[in-house]
């Protein structure tokens, strides 16, 4: 079955007095159908920017200026048989009535702030409402009960949330009314862009789990954009590193934190703490991303890489398959690989 959606070299870029910023670069992907593909990377990496490209949500200073993004729409199952592919859509073709139709029915995206997103003058119930009114959707009585039906998955208690405003709610509250929103039209996608970032954490554990309950039962495809681990770590299947615009590896995501092949993958991981490791065993990146206007020669993470030579520093490594599913953009892969299997081989026997 083809996959709901298809990223193939998508580059993107904004306008700025020094020049152009190069904040996705040749980026290609595929989220299958019902399946989580989580985004992580160091703040200003793009992945945000993918997400706003993908539901053609750029602001006016930034141009997609090569690639496709091809949306399956599926048709309804019959009554005890598979979905059946429908329509294919070019998402960079729409315009007007279809590109409206596409965001939030097609695909909806959850923001990363959730008291900014939300009108702070209406009511919860009237949110629902323009979002259903925009769409032709559910009026009246059967719109509350949907919308309330959401709510309830979400964890909220309807009679309270429903007549609310958004201030008169927690943040996690309203990162919940959000989700449940961004669920009102029965998407096939759902974007999440850092969902529990400012959040306590035992909030972000009930996000966490409400997000894996809805997937359950809903059975939505899920693009999740996160710097932390994790998150990712419990609620992607697979997981995409983004550095510089561009993505440098890809797998599964037992492949991913088990047996990253990345330098910047392998650095990701290790700066993360773990429950039985002392401090002094975590070790940080050297260095800071790099300039996205005045990129570096060759493979754009070779300054900050303790595996570089002259190689790294002329030619850029494209994706290249590690094993079935697994790609890294790394001309030394495999010494990474052997540097992860030594440590870890070293931390065992202490």
């Amino acid at each position: 079955m083809p996959p709901t959606l298809a990223v193939r070299d998508l580059s993107i870029e904004y306008k700025a007095r020094r020049g152009r910023v190069q904040a996705i670069r040749n980026v290609s992907f595929d989220v299958e159908r019902g399946e989580a593909v989580a985004l992580i990377g160091e703040s200003g990496s793009g992945k945000t920017t993918l997400g706003l490209g993908i539901v053609q949500l750029l602001p006016g200073t930034a141009a997609i200026t090569q690639g496709s993004i091809v949306y399956q729409r599926y048709a309804p199952p019959a009554p005890y048989t598979k979905p059946v592919a429908a329509q294919q859509v070019e998402v960079l073709k729409l315009q007007g009535g279809a590109l409206r139709q596409f965001r939030w029915k097609e695909c909806a995206m959850v923001f990363q702030s959730a008291l900014n997103a939300l009108n702070p003058v209406l009511r919860i119930a009237d949110q629902f409402a323009d979002t259903a009114k925009a769409h032709g959707y559910l009026q009246g009585k059967a719109l509350q009960d949907r919308a309330q039906h959401l709510l309830e998955l979400v964890r909220l208690d309807p009679a309270r949330a429903w007549k609310s405003f958004p201030h008169e709610l927690s943040g996690g509250m309203r990162q919940r009314v959000l989700i449940a929103l961004g669920l009102l039209l029965e998407p096939q996608l759902l974007i999440l862009d850092e969902p529990t970032t400012a959040l306590d954490i035992l909030t972000q554990r009930n996000i966490m789990d409400v997000l894996k309950d809805l997937r359950q039962k809903l059975s939505f495809s899920l693009i999740f954009i996160s710097h932390d681990l994790s998150l990712a770590a419990e609620l992607a299947d697979r997981v995409a590193t983004v550095y510089a615009g561009k993505v440098v590896e890809i797998a599964d995501v037992h492949a991913t934190f088990k047996e990253p092949t990345h330098p910047y993958t392998i650095g990701l991981i290790n700066a993360v703490p773990t429950l039985k490791g002392a401090k002094e065993d975590l070790t940080s990146i050297p260095g800071s991303p790099p300039d996205l206007i005045e990129l570096p020669s060759g493979c754009k993470f070779h300054p900050r890489c303790p595996l570089a030579d002259q190689l790294c520093q002329e030619q850029e490594p494209e994706l290249q398959a590690i094993s079935a599913g697994h790609q890294a953009a790394c001309w030394h892969w495999k010494l990474a690989g052997e540097a992860l299997s030594r440590f870890k081989a070293s931390e065992n026997r202490a």
